[in-house]
C-alpha cells in the first residue's frame, strides 16, 4: 500500500514527524507523557502483530502495528490510522492509570482494561445484532483462557470499529449503518484470522474491498452520495419532509433485516436503497417514520394528555350542569351517573381519530416489505370504529329503557347500565395492564429489552417495533417522586378548572340558550338559536383550560426546585460577609474536596466510607470537630491552601477584576517573617487588632488567662494579635543593623515580653494602657517606611520615641538608668549630645526588596484598618465568583482523584466566522452617536479599565497613548475578554489545562517541595519573579492567558505531560483553510491563540481543487493543526479525506461531527462560541467527571448537566431581563427536570457527554436539514430514547453570553420557537410521547413543545375572547342580554380573572423570583422583581410571548424554519424605524392593529362597554398587550424617542417603501423584495396549510358584515341586501384606486396636467355622491369614518388571501393591483405605529426617562450611560 503522505514511512531523524499529543511513532523521544509506563504498555500491545498473516499487496515493515495491518487489508487512509493509533493508545493508557488496585505488571496492558473498553465501544453493536436476531461477529470467549491471542483479537475489533468510525464522515450520524459495515468487516477479519480459504481461488481469503483508500471509495462514498442526492431532493430544506430521506430514515433502514437481503456485501450499488430520484424507478421511501406537517401532530404525539383533558372537561360540564354546590352532590343523582357514561363514547371517538391520523400520516411507510404495518393501521381504525358503534348502541338502549319506563330506578334500566359497564371494563383492560406495569417498572423494562418473539407478538398491536425507545422506565423511587409531583399538579388543576372555569359558565350558558326573543342587529342566518354565541363564550375558557397545566407546573416546579436547591446547600454563602464567617473552614473544604485523599485500595464506595464521608461533610459545613477548626502556618495543608487561593486571586488580577491593592488584601502571604499563625487575608483581619486593644484597655487588671481567653474567642483576632506582634519584632530587628548595640537592646526587650507571656505574668509586668501609645507610634514608623522617598532622620526620631514609651510607660515597675543598663535595656556607652540612640543604627532594605515592603504594607493595614472592608473586592463579578466558588465547596460532590487517575476529557467548540479578537478598527470605529466599542467598554467596566491600566503601567506603560502602539495586543485582548469572542472562550477553556497542571503538581509534590516552594516564591517577590521568568522565555512563547503563574515556577516538568494526556481542546474552525488563503485577519488571530495555548488544536475542512480548474473538481479533507513551539510555526497533524462536501445537513452539527474524531478522552464537553470559564471552576472538573461512576436511579449518567452563569446581564435592562429569565431556566428549571422529574434533556452547551457512549450512537447532535434546526436538543432526545441518563450538577458553573438587544433577542426567540415547531413533527418527539410513561410524558411535553404551545394558546385566548365579545356586541345578543347582565358578567368574571393572571406573565416571573431568593435572599429577590416591573419587564415579556407564538404557530402550519444568526455584538446603537418595521410588522404590529381595531369597534357598539369601568375591566389586559406589541421595539431602542431621529427614521421608512430597485434589491433596501420574502412560508406550505390560512383570513370580512348594519344609511333594515349592497362600496373604491393608478402611470411623467385633471374629476364626483346620499337617504356624515372600520379590514383580507393564491394570480393583471394596494396598507400601518412614537418624542423629558428605563442596571453601578447615548465623549482615553 502506498501511503498518501510523501516521503518514507520511517520518521526521518532530521525532520521530526508532527504529532498531536504524544509522539507514539518515537517512544524514545523526550516528551513528558512518555514517562508513563502505561503509554508504553499500550503502544507495545498494538505492536504485538506476532504471527498474523502478512498483507499480500503491500510491503510489511518491522515498525508497523495492528492498525497498519488492518489498514493494509481493508484500505483505510494513512492519517486516519495515525489519528486512531494515538486515540487508542491514549485511551488505554488513561484507563490503565485509573485501575485500582494498579495491575501487578505495569509494563504490559491489563486485559480487564481492554475488555471493558471493547464491551463499552461495541455495546450498541451487540444490541443491534440481538435486535435483528443475528449473532455478533465478535469471536471471543469470555473465559480467561487464551488471554494473549484474545487480547490481540480484542484490540483488532476495537481498532477496526474506530478506524471505520474515524473515516465515515457524514455516516457518523447513522450509528446502525456503521454497525452494519462493522458487522461485515468483522466477519472478513475473522475469516482472515482463522485462515479461511477462498472457494473460488483456493488461496487464503481476502477482504471484499481492499487497496488504497478502498474503504472510503467503495463503502463510504456510495452511501454518502445517496444522502447527498436525498438532500438535493429536499430543495434546500423547502420540500416537504415526507418527500425525501433524511439521516434518520437512512439509518433506520438498518433497523430491519432487509438491509442484509437487499444491500448485500460487498454493497450492491444496484439496490433500490441507492435510488434517490423518484423517476429512476422504485426507491426506498421513508423508513420508520414520516414527518408530515400538521398541527394534528400535537394530538398524535401526546394523545394520552389530550384524551385526559377532553374527558375531564366533558365530565365536569355534565356534573356542573346540575348547578349543585359540590360535585359529589350532583353525582348522587342517577341521571348524572348515566350521562357520565357518554365519556366512553368520546373516548372511543378520540381513539378512532388517533388511528385515522396514524394511517393518514404514515401510509407512505407501507410497502411490499412492510405490509403488516398497513394491516395494523387498518385494523386499528376498524376496531376503534366498532367500539364507537358498540358504546353508541348500548347507551341508546339505556335511554330507550328509561323513556319506556320514565324512571331511572327501574330494574330493566339498571340491567342495561350494568351491561354497559361490563363492556366498558373490557375496553379499559389495556389501560389497567399499563397501570400495573407502571407500578412495577422493571417488568416492563425486562419485556421491552428482550428480543423474544413472544414479547414482540404481545406488543405488536400497541406499538411498532423500534430499535430505540425500549426499556425507558425509571426505578421505583424515581417513579414515586415524579408521580407524586404530577398528582399534586393535576389535582390542583382539576379543582381549579371545575370550580373557577366550568361551574361559573353553566348559568350564563343556560341563560343564553333559553333566551327566546333576541333583537338581532343584523341579518341572522341560523334561525333563532344562540348556540354559536354560546360556543364563542366558551372558546376562551376552553383554551385556557387546555393550557393552564403549564401555569400550575411552573408554580409547583419553582417550589420543588427551591426545595431541591436548599437540600443541595445552594446559596448558603451569598456574599463576602458570609464567606468571612466560614473562611477558616473554607481551607479545610478545599482540602476535603479538591485534594485527593490518601485512601486504601478498596475503601471507596463501601457503606462505611460513605457514612464517614457524610459525617465529615456535616462537620465541615457547620464547623464542628477539631480537624476543621485551626490551620497553623506550619501545616502542609495551609501551604497547599495558600497556593490554590493565591493562584485564584492571581487569575482574578490577570482578568483585571481586582486591583493590585485588592490582591494584597485578599492573598494569603507566604510565611517569611516567622509568624507563628496562618496569615489570613488582610480582609479578614481588618479592625481585629483595634478591637483587641480596646479589650486590653477594659481588662487592665484581669489575669493573662482571662484576657487571652477573651481574645481567642475570635480566631481572626487571635491571629491578628500574634501576627502583629511577630511582625513588629521582625521588622524592628530587620531595620536595625545587626552589629550595633541598639539591636541587642531590642532583642532583650522582646525576650522580656516573651518571658512574661510564657509565665502568664504579662498583665502584672506591663501596663496595658501604654499599648495605645505604642500602637500610634508604630503606625507613624510604618508610614515612614512604606513611603517612596524615605527620611531616615524621622525614622530615627520615631524609634527613639518608641523606645522611650516602652521603657518609661510600658513597664509597670520603674527602673533606674543603671538597672536598665544592667538588664541590657539601655546602651552601655553614655549618650552624649552629638550621638543619639539609633542614630547610625538604621538600615532600610533596597527599594526593590518587594517582599519586605509588601509585608510592611500588610502590617500597616492590620494596625490601622478601622473599616470592615465590606466592599472588597469592589468588582461585583469578583464577589459573585468568590462567593459561588466558596459555597460550592460546601456542597456535595464526589472526591477528587489524583490527576493521573482522573478521567481524560476534551472540549469541543464549533466556530464559523465570528469575532476572534477585536481589531484596532473594531475598537475605534464610532457608531452614528459617536460611540466606539472601546469607549462603551470603558464606561460599562470602568473599574476593570482602571485595573487594566494599572497592570499595564506595572508592565512598562508610561503614557496612556502608548496603549495604541506598544500595548495594542493587550488592549485588544482586554476588550475581547469583555465581548462574546473566541478569544474569551479559549482563555476560559485553557483554564482547565492550567488547573490540571497545578493540581498535578500538588498531587505529587512532597511536603518539602511545597514548604520550600512557598518560601522560595515569597522570597523572590512577586513582581520580580514574574519579570525574570518572562524574560527567560522567548517573546513568542509568552502566554496569552499569562499562564506563567507563580506556581509554574515550582513545576518539575511532568505536570505538562499529565495535563496533556488528560485534556485537549479542539476548536472546529470550519473555514479556517479558506480564511488563511484569503489572508483574513481572523486566521491570524486564530494562529495567535494556538501559539499561546499549547493544548489548543484547530480542526478545519480543507478544499483542494483537483485536475484542471475549469472542470471544477474538489477534494475535501478534515485537517487538524497545532502550533509547534520548537519549529515556531503551525504544523499539520492529520489530514483525513472526506467523500465530498461536509455540509449536507445543518451547519453546526456537521462542523462538530467532522472535528469529533480529533477529540480524546472519556468525556467531551460541548462549549459554544459565546461561553466562558473560570479558573476556580476548572479546579472542580475532576470531581465532576467522577459522577460517571455513580448510579442515578437505574443508570449511570451519560450526560452531566452543568449550570451556567449569564454574564451579559449588566449591559442594559433588556439584557438583564433576558439573563434573569435564562438563569432561572438553566438553574432551577434544569434542576427540577433532572430530579425529581427525570426528564432533563440537553439544552445549551456546557454539558459533558460520555464520549464513547455517544460516538457509537450517532454523535453529540443531529444534523438533518430543517427538522434538526435546534440541533443540540436532539442529543438529549436521542440519549433518552437510547437508554441514557441525564443529570444536573450545580457545584460547577460555566459562563455564557446571551443576546442583549431587542432585535437580537427577538431573532433568538424566533429561532427557538421555529425549532420547537419543527420538533413537533419529529420522530423523536413522537416516540418519547408514546414510549415514556404518562407522568414523564407530561414533564417532557410541558418543558419542550408544550411550553411554546401554551404561549401560543395564551395569544389565541386573547383573540378568541375579543372576537367573541365583538360578535356578541355587533349581533345584538349583548344588548338583549344587558337586562339580564348578571349572568353575563359572571361569565366575564370567569374569563377575566384568567386573562389577568396570564398577561402579567407571572408564570414566567415566578421561577425567577424563587431562584433569586434561594441564591441571593428573599428581600433582594423581591426588590429585583419590583425594579424589573418599573423597568417595564412586563412589556418585554408580553412582547416576546408574541414572538414565540407567531413563529411557533407559523412553523407548525407552514414550516419555513431557518437558522437565524443573531450576532453577538454590544447593542447601544439606535435601530431605525424601517428595520424595526421589517422585523416586527407581521409578527406584532399588524396583529396589534387588528386587536386594537376590535377594541375600538367594541367600545363603539357594545351595550356592556357603555360603562367606562366595565369597559376598562374587560379590556385593560388586551389593551396592555396591544400597546406592548406596538411600543416595545421603540421603548427598548436607544434614543427611541429622540425627535430628530424619529423624523429622520420616518423619511428613511418612506424611501424604503417607494424604492423601485431591480431584481437584485435586498429586503432591507426596498419594500417589494421584503414583501415577497415575508410570504416565503406560503410557498413551502402544503395544501392543508393554504386551506387553513384562507379560513383564518376570512375573519377580516366579519368587520364589514357587522358594522354595515350599524351605519345610518342602513336605516335599521336587517335584510341581507344591506350587506350585499355594501360590496358596491368596495367595487367603487377599487375602481377609483385603479383609475388613479392608471392615470399616474400614463400621464404623471409627461402630460402632468391630465393627471391633475383626473384627480380633480374624481374628487368632484366623490363629493357629489356624498351630498346626494346625505340628501336622499339616511346617510350620516359619521358613516364615512365608520365605514372605514368596516372596509379597511376587508381589503386586508383580500390581500392576505391573494398571497396564498399567488401561484394562480401572479401572471394575471390582478397581481399588480394586489402589490400596489399592499404597499398602501404597509404605509398606513407604518403611520399608525409611528404616530404614538412621534407624539412621545415630541413631549419633553420622555427621552431621558426612556434612557433611564433602558440602562438603569448600569446607572445603579455609577456609570455614565448618558454620555454613551448622547455621544459626549470625554477627551481623555
Amino acid at each position: 500500500m502506498n501511503p498518501r503522505r510523501p516521503g518514507p514511512t520511517r520518521p526521518d531523524p532530521v525532520q521530526p514527524q508532527p504529532y498531536n499529543i504524544i509522539p507514539i511513532h518515537d517512544l524514545l523521544a523526550d516528551h513528558p507523557s512518555l514517562r508513563f509506563p502505561e503509554v508504553r504498555a499500550a503502544a507495545a500491545a498494538l505492536r504485538a502483530v506476532g504471527d498474523l498473516r502478512k498483507p499480500p499487496f503491500s510491503p510489511w515493515l518491522p515498525h508497523m502495528d495492528l492498525l497498519d495491518w488492518l489498514s493494509a487489508f481493508f484500505g483505510f487512509q494513512n492519517d486516519n490510522v495515525r489519528n486512531q493509533r494515538e486515540h487508542i493508545v491514549l485511551h488505554l493508557a488513561n484507563a490503565q492509570m485509573r485501575l485500582t488496585p494498579p495491575p501487578d505488571n505495569i509494563d504490559s496492558l491489563d486485559p480487564t482494561v481492554l475488555r471493558r473498553f471493547r464491551r463499552k465501544l461495541l455495546k450498541n453493536y451487540s444490541d443491534w445484532c440481538s435486535f435483528l436476531g443475528r449473532k455478533p461477529n465478535i469471536w471471543i470467549s469470555d473465559s480467561s483462557r487464551g488471554a494473549h491471542s484474545d487480547q490481540r483479537r480484542e484490540l483488532l475489533y476495537v481498532s477496526l470499529y474506530l478506524l471505520i468510525w474515524g473515516e465515515s464522515a457524514n455516516l457518523r450520524f447513522m450509528p446502525e449503518c456503521i454497525c452494519f459495515i462493522f458487522h461485515h468487516l468483522a466477519m472478513e477479519l475473522n475469516k482472515i484470522l482463522e485462515d479461511y480459504i477462498d472457494e473460488n481461488t483456493g488461496r487464503p481469503i481476502l477482504p471484499s474491498v481492499s487497496g488504497e483508500n478502498a474503504f472510503l471509495n467503495r463503502i463510504v462514498t456510495p452511501i454518502y452520495e445517496t444522502i447527498k442526492a436525498e438532500v438535493e431532493n429536499s430543495r434546500n430544506g423547502t420540500a416537504p419532509h415526507s418527500n425525501w430521506r433524511n439521516y434518520d430514515d437512512i439509518n433506520e433502514y438498518f433497523w430491519s433485516r432487509r438491509c442484509f437481503d437487499k444491500l448485500k456485501w460487498p454493497l450492491d450499488e444496484g439496490s433500490n436503497f441507492f435510488v434517490a430520484d423518484v423517476r429512476r424507478g422504485k426507491r426506498v421511501g421513508k423508513t420508520g417514520f414520516v414527518e408530515q406537517r400538521s398541527f394534528w401532530n400535537l394530538f398524535r404525539s401526546f394523545d394520552k394528555l389530550w384524551i385526559m383533558l377532553i374527558l375531564f372537561l366533558q365530565a365536569a360540564i355534565i356534573v356542573a350542569w346540575e348547578e349543585r354546590e359540590y360535585p359529589w352532590q350532583a353525582l348522587e343523582e342517577r341521571s348524572v351517573q348515566v350521562t357520565l357514561l357518554t365519556v366512553f363514547i368520546t373516548w372511543s371517538g378520540l381513539r378512532f381519530l388517533q388511528s385515522i391520523l396514524d394511517a393518514g400520516m404514515q401510509y407512505s411507510l407501507v410497502t411490499r416489505e412492510t405490509l403488516w404495518l398497513g394491516v395494523r393501521m387498518v385494523l386499528k381504525s376498524v376496531v376503534a370504529a366498532i367500539w364507537i358503534l358498540i358504546f353508541g348502541v348500548f347507551y341508546g338502549r339505556i335511554v330507550k329503557e328509561k323513556n319506556k319506563y320514565g324512571k331511572w330506578e327501574k330494574h330493566e334500566v339498571n340491567n342495561q347500565v350494568v351491561t354497559f359497564l361490563e363492556i366498558a371494563l373490557v375496553y379499559v383492560i389495556p389501560e389497567l395492564l399499563a397501570l400495573a406495569l407502571f407500578i412495577v417498572p422493571w417488568i416492563r423494562n425486562f419485556i421491552e429489552n428482550r428480543n423474544w418473539r413472544i414479547f414482540y407478538m404481545l406488543s405488536w398491536w400497541f406499538q411498532s417495533r423500534s430499535f430505540v425507545g425500549r426499556g425507558l422506565r425509571e426505578g421505583l423511587m424515581d417513579n414515586v417522586k415524579y408521580t407524586l409531583f404530577w398528582i399534586v399538579v393535576l389535582a390542583t388543576k382539576f379543582c381549579f378548572s371545575y370550580f373557577l372555569q366550568v361551574k361559573p359558565m353553566v348559568n350564563p350558558t343556560q341563560a343564553l340558550l333559553d333566551m327566546k326573543d333576541v333583537n338581532y342587529e343584523w341579518h341572522q342566518f341560523f334561525g333563532k338559536s344562540n348556540r354559536f354565541a354560546v360556543g364563542l363564550l366558551w372558546l376562551p375558557v376552553v383554551l385556557i383550560y387546555l393550557m393552564d397545566i403549564q401555569i400550575w407546573y411552573s408554580i409547583y416546579s419553582s417550589f420543588v426546585g427551591a426545595g431541591v436547591g436548599l437540600f443541595q446547600h445552594l446559596g448558603e454563602i451569598r456574599n463576602m460577609q458570609q464567606l468571612r464567617l466560614r473562611f477558616q473552614f473554607f481551607a479545610s473544604a478545599i482540602q476535603f474536596n479538591l485534594m485527593p485523599e490518601e485512601q486504601l485500595m478498596n475503601a471507596r464506595g463501601t457503606l462505611k466510607s460513605k457514612f464517614r464521608d457524610a459525617i465529615n461533610r456535616l462537620k465541615l459545613r457547620y464547623g464542628l470537630g477539631r480537624p476543621f477548626k485551626k490551620l497553623e502556618s506550619s501545616q502542609v495543608e495551609a501551604n497547599k491552601f495558600a497556593l490554590i487561593w493565591n493562584e485564584i486571586i492571581l487569575t482574578f488580577r490577570e482578568e483585571d477584576i481586582l486591583s493590585d491593592q485588592e490582591v494584597e488584601l485578599l492573598e494569603l502571604p507566604q510565611d517569611t517573617w516567622n509568624v507563628r499563625v496562618i496569615r489570613w487575608p488582610c480582609l479578614l483581619l481588618c479592625n481585629e487588632l483595634l478591637l483587641a486593644l480596646s479589650q486590653a484597655k477594659e481588662l487592665v487588671d484581669a489575669p493573662d488567662k482571662w484576657l487571652w481567653y477573651k481574645i481567642c474567642k475570635y480566631e481572626y483576632r487571635r491571629c491578628a494579635v500574634i501576627e502583629a506582634y511577630d511582625c513588629v519584632k521582625h521588622l524592628l530587628l530587620h531595620i536595625i543593623k545587626y552589629d550595633v548595640e541598639e539591636h541587642s537592646i531590642i532583642t532583650v526587650l522582646f525576650q522580656e515580653i516573651d518571658h512574661s507571656l510564657q509565665n502568664e505574668k504579662f498583665t502584672k509586668t506591663f501596663n496595658l494602657k501604654a499599648l495605645t501609645k505604642i500602637h500610634a507610634k508604630l503606625i507613624i514608623l510604618l508610614n515612614l517606611i512604606i513611603k517612596p522617598n524615605k527620611d531616615v532622620n524621622k525614622i530615627v526620631n520615631i524609634l527613639q520615641a518608641l523606645y522611650e514609651t516602652a521603657i518609661r510607660d510600658f513597664f509597670k515597675e520603674k527602673r533606674t538608668a543603671d538597672m536598665l543598663r544592667e538588664d541590657g535595656l539601655a546602651p552601655r556607652r553614655t549618650v552624649s549630645g552629638e550621638s543619639l540612640l539609633f542614630e547610625n543604627a538604621v538600615e532600610l532594605p533596597d527599594a526593590d526588596h518587594e517582599t519586605f515592603y509588601r509585608q510592611a504594607r500588610r502590617l500597616h493595614t492590620i494596625l490601622t484598618s478601622r473599616d470592615s472592608m465590606h466592599n472588597v473586592p469592589k468588582n461585583l463579578e469578583a464577589r459573585r465568583r468568590i462567593a459561588f466558588f466558596s459555597n460550592s465547596l460546601f456542597m456535595n460532590m464526589p472526591h477528587a482523584p489524583q490527576v493521573e487517575k482522573m478521567m481524560a476529557f476534551s472540549v469541543l467548540t464549533p466556530y464559523y466566522n465570528e469575532e476572534v479578537l477585536y481589531s484596532k478598527e473594531n475598537l475605534r470605529t464610532e457608531n452614528e452617536d459617536g460611540i466606539s466599542t472601546l469607549y462603551y467598554l470603558q464606561t460599562i467596566y470602568a473599574d476593570e479599565w482602571e485595573n487594566f491600566l494599572e497592570r499595564m503601567r506595572r508592565e512598562g506603560l508610561v503614557k496612556n497613548d502608548e496603549i495604541w502602539s506598544d500595548k495594542l495586543r493587550d488592549l485588544r485582548l482586554w476588550a475581547s475578554y469583555r465581548g462574546q469572542t473566541l478569544a474569551r472562550t479559549v482563555r476560559g477553556m485553557m483554564y482547565y489545562y492550567r488547573a490540571l497542571k497545578m493540581l498535578a503538581f500538588l498531587d505529587s509534590a512532597s511536603e518539602m517541595d511545597i514548604r520550600e516552594g512557598s518560601r522560595e516564591l515569597a522570597s523572590m517577590g512577586r513582581s520580580r519573579s514574574l519579570d525574570s521568568f518572562r524574560s527567560e522565555r522567548s517573546q513568542s512563547a509568552r502566554s496569552l492567558s499569562r499562564a506563567d503563574s507563580t506556581v509554574n515556577l515550582l513545576f518539575k516538568g511532568h505536570e505538562y505531560g499529565t495535563a496533556l494526556m488528560k485534556y485537549t481542546y479542539v476548536v472546529a474552525c470550519q473555514i479556517y483553510g479558506t480564511q488563511k488563503a484569503k489572508k483574513d485577519p481572523h486566521a491570524e488571530d486564530i494562529l495567535y491563540l494556538m501559539k499561546n495555548n499549547e493544548a489548543l488544536r484547530v480542526a478545519y475542512v480543507d478544499e483542494v481543487p483537483v485536475g484542471r480548474s475549469e472542470m471544477g473538481g474538489m477534494e475535501y479533507y478534515s485537517v487538524l493543526v497545532k502550533y509547534d513551539q520548537q519549529l515556531e510555526k503551525e504544523v499539520e497533524i492529520y489530514r483525513v479525506k472526506l467523500p465530498g462536501p461536509l455540509k449536507l445537513g445543518e451547519g453546526k452539527p456537521e462542523n462538530q461531527n467532522h472535528a469529533l474524531i480529533f477529540t480524546r478522552g472519556d468525556a467531551v464537553q460541548t462549549i459554544d462560541m459565546n461561553q466562558d470559564n473560570y479558573f476556580e471552576e476548572a479546579l472542580k472538573m475532576r470531581n465532576l467527571l467522577e459522577e460517571y461512576r455513580h448510579y442515578y436511579g437505574l443508570r449511570k449518567p451519560t450526560i452531566l448537566g452543568v449550570r451556567e452563569h449569564i454574564f451579559t446581564g449588566s449591559v442594559s435592562s433588556l439584557a438583564w431581563f433576558m439573563s434573569a429569565q435564562e438563569t432561572s431556566f438553566v438553574t432551577l428549571g434544569q434542576r427540577v427536570l433532572a430530579n425529581p422529574l427525570k426528564i432533563r434533556m440537553h439544552y445549551g452547551h456546557p454539558d459533558v457527554f460520555d464520549r464513547f457512549w455517544f460516538l457509537t450512537r450517532g454523535g453529540i447532535s443531529k444534523a438533518s436539514r430543517v427538522i434538526n434546526i435546534s440541533e443540540d436538543i436532539f442529543a438529549g432526545f436521542s440519549c433518552t430514547l437510547r437508554g441514557g441518563n441525564v443529570t444536573h450538577h450545580e457545584y460547577v458553573q460555566v459562563g455564557k453570553g446571551r443576546d442583549v438587544g431587542l432585535n437580537q433577542i427577538a431573532m433568538f426567540e424566533a429561532k427557538v420557537a421555529s425549532g420547537n415547531g419543527e420538533q413537533v413533527l419529529s420522530r423523536e418527539v413522537y416516540r418519547l410521547g408514546h414510549r415514556l410513561d404518562f407522568f414523564r410524558m407530561l414533564s417532557f411535553f410541558y418543558t419542550t413543545v408544550g411550553f411554546f404551545l401554551s404561549t401560543t394558546m395564551i395569544i389565541l385566548t386573547v383573540y378568541a375572547f375579543l372576537w367573541g365579545r365583538l360578535y356578541l356586541a355587533l349581533s345584538g345578543i349583548e344588548s338583549s342580554n344587558a337586562a339580564d347582565d348578571a349572568a353575563d358578567n359572571k361569565a366575564l368574571g370567569a374569563i377575566l380573572n384568567q386573562q389577568f393572571i396570564l398577561q402579567l406573565g407571572l408564570f414566567t416571573a415566578l421561577p425567577m423570583v424563587v431562584e433569586n431568593s434561594l441564591e441571593h435572599g428573599f428581600l433582594s429577590a423581591i426588590w429585583d422583581f419590583i425594579t424589573m416591573q418599573l423597568q417595564l419587564s412586563s412589556v418585554f415579556f408580553t412582547f416576546s410571548m408574541g414572538t414565540r407564538a407567531h413563529y411557533f404557530g407559523r412553523t407548525i402550519l407552514h414550516g419555513g424554519a431557518k437558522y437565524r444568526a443573531t450576532g453577538r455584538g454590544f447593542v447601544v446603537e439606535h435601530k431605525s424605524f424601517a428595520e424595526n418595521y421589517r422585523l416586527y410588522a407581521r409578527s406584532h404590529f399588524v396583529k396589534a392593529i387588528e386587536l386594537g381595531l376590535i377594541l375600538v369597534v367594541y367600545a363603539a357598539y357594545s351595550a356592556v362597554a357603555k360603562g367606562t369601568f366595565v369597559y376598562i375591566a374587560l379590556t385593560i389586559s388586551s389593551w396592555f398587550l396591544v400597546i406592548s406589541w406596538m411600543m416595545a421595539p421603540f421603548l427598548f431602542n436607544p434614543s427611541g424617542f429622540d425627535w430628530l431621529k424619529t423624523v429622520y427614521d420616518f423619511d428613511e421608512f418612506m424611501n424604503w417603501i417607494w424604492f423601485r430597485g431591480g431584481v437584485f434589491a435586498k429586503a432591507d433596501q426596498g419594500w417589494e423584495r421584503w414583501w415577497y420574502e415575508e410570504q416565503d412560508h406560503l410557498r413551502t406550505t402544503g395544501l392543508w396549510g393554504k386551506f387553513l390560512e384562507i379560513i383564518l383570513d376570512l375573519r377580516f370580512f366579519f368587520f364589514q358584515y357587522g358594522v354595515v348594519y350599524q351605519l345610518g344609511i342602513s336605516d335599521g333594515s336587517r335584510s341581507i341586501f344591506v350587506y350585499l349592497l355594501s360590496w358596491i362600496y368596495v367595487g367603487v373604491a377599487l375602481a377609483v384606486y385603479s383609475t388613479v393608478a392608471y392615470a399616474r402611470d400614463k400621464y404623471a411623467a409627461r402630460e402632468h396636467i391630465y393627471y391633475r385633471l383626473v384627480q380633480f374629476l374624481l374628487i368632484i364626483i366623490v363629493v357629489l355622491v356624498i351630498i346626494a346620499l346625505l340628501q336622499f337617504t339616511e346617510f350620516k356624515f359619521v358613516d364615512i369614518f365608520t365605514s372605514l372600520l368596516a372596509f379597511i379590514p376587508t381589503g386586508w383580507g383580500f390581500i392576505s388571501i391573494a398571497q396564498v393564491l399567488r401561484p394562480f394570480l401572479q401572471d394575471t393583471m390582478i397581481w399588480e393591483t394586489v402589490v400596489s394596494v399592499a404597499r398602501m396598507y404597509d404605509i398606513m400601518f407604518g403611520v399608525i405605529i409611528m404616530t404614538p412614537v412621534a407624539v412621545l418624542s415630541w413631549l419633553p423629558g420622555f427621552q431621558s426617562m426612556q434612557t433611564r428605563i433602558l440602562f438603569n442596571e448600569a446607572f445603579s453601578r455609577g456609570l455614565q450611560i448618558n454620555k454613551i447615548v448622547t455621544g459626549k465623549k470625554s477627551t481623555d482615553m
